[in-house]
């Protein structure tokens, strides 16, 4: 099979002629220049028209540019794909640009040039300015642990070099993830400036286990200390993360069905996404209670939660634990009580790995899960007794 010939690179500005794959009669897509509302957020537009080869597109959009275009022109276009059809594009686009005052380019831009034009545009603008330190922090690391990028041509980069970033750093998930927001970020910024040919940056994913599990489960007695003050809106929310076991980020777009009594959502990984967990008892009253409150389980940021988290405890004489520690208590109070092993897994949203019986075959219904959770004894018993 012959290989698809290197096309010339069109200027800034100008459109896009994008190669939409084999196996279309008409693979490649013509578009006009990008256009931007307000907010400076691309607005999309359809393709001008599909044509079979790249220069009946480069013919389209110069004509669309100059304005004599009509619809379905393309159909009448007889062009012979040849070098020297080539080599003349790239003469009148050298002419082109030398009318824009634009300087001829030894070669396109460099990763590091896209980052740099990125970082502007992100966080150097009126609303930029506003995002936080730590945001840029991230930005910054996730770059730095792109070293092998930054001198490569942005156009020619490939998704298996993008992926090989991410499969080849040796840091943990969270640093991953970091990577993983910067390319796709980029990659959008890109393809609104016409800096890339195709989005690589939406199909790059990580391809570990999430490897942030690490914390610390309340104790017995903090658990009865936090059942003794259940009235209070954050130890509220913190007991209901104890005996549900979900990220603290999963509870804004987390499903609640307070009539049959389950959690529906999730994210995260693969194994964490959609998965069902029943409301064990003891907690549905408050959770009943929130919805009818706030209509969600949790009305505040993720951040403005843990600092009021932080103050709570340090009131109630509780060692520090943070949101992710409740995630831990789900999961020892399941063991100290039995729960099945495999359900614990799948109300934590947990691979099974090489266990491809129960990851494939092992199906459980809401009414199986519900038996496993209220296996758990809940400390405000306890403390009711006493």
């Amino acid at each position: 099979m012959a290989k698809r010939k290197k096309h010339p690179k069109l200027p800034n500005g100008y459109g896009q002629i994008r190669y939409l794959g084999k196996g279309r009669r008409n693979p490649y897509g013509v578009y006009p220049p990008a256009i931007y509302d307000e907010n400076g957020k691309a607005i999309s537009q359809k393709a001008i028209c599909y044509v079979d080869t790249w220069i009946k597109g480069f013919i389209v959009l110069t004509s669309y540019k100059a304005g004599t275009y009509t619809p379905g022109d393309e159909r009448d276009l007889e062009i012979d794909e040849s070098a020297d059809a080539y080599t003349f594009v790239g003469k009148l686009l050298a002419d082109y640009n030398k009318m824009q005052g634009i300087e001829p380019e030894q070669k396109g831009l460099t990763f590091s040039e896209v980052y740099e034009k990125f970082w502007d545009y992100k966080y150097e603008t009126e609303k930029g300015k506003k995002l936080s330190s730590a945001s840029r922090r991230s930005t910054r690391a996730a770059y730095k642990n792109c070293k092998v990028l930054h001198d490569r041509d942005f156009r020619l980069l490939k998704l298996k070099d993008l992926q090989g970033v991410v499969d080849d750093c040796p840091l943990k998930h969270a640093s991953l993830e970091l990577i993983v927001t910067l390319l796709k970020q980029m990659y959008d910024y890109a393809s609104l400036h016409d800096f890339c040919d195709k989005n690589y940056g939406s199909h790059v994913k990580i391809n570990i286990e999430d490897d942030d599990e690490s914390g610390v489960p309340f104790t017995e007695d903090e658990l009865k200390t936090l059942w003794k003050h259940k009235s209070n809106d954050v130890v509220e929310f913190m007991l209901i993360m104890c005996y549900s076991g979900f990220r603290i980020a999963e509870y804004k777009g987390l499903n609640v069905d307070t009539n049959k009594k389950y959690f529906h959502g999730g994210n995260k990984t693969r194994s964490s996404k959609n998965r069902i967990v029943p409301i064990h008892s003891s907690i549905l009253p408050l959770v009943k209670r929130r919805i009818e409150n706030y209509g969600c389980l949790l009305d505040i940021t993720d951040n403005e939660y843990r600092t009021r988290m932080y103050e709570t405890l340090t009131e109630l004489n509780i060692e520090k634990h943070t949101p992710h520690d409740c995630r831990h208590t789900f999961s020892a109070l399941c063991e100290k009580y039995k729960v099945s092993e495999n359900d614990r897994k799948r109300m934590l949203g947990h691979s099974f790995g090489k266990d491809i019986t129960n990851a494939v075959y092992g199906h459980r219904d809401l009414e199986d899960l519900r038996e496993e959770i209220e296996k758990i004894v809940c400390c405000e018993r306890v403390v009711n007794k006493s």
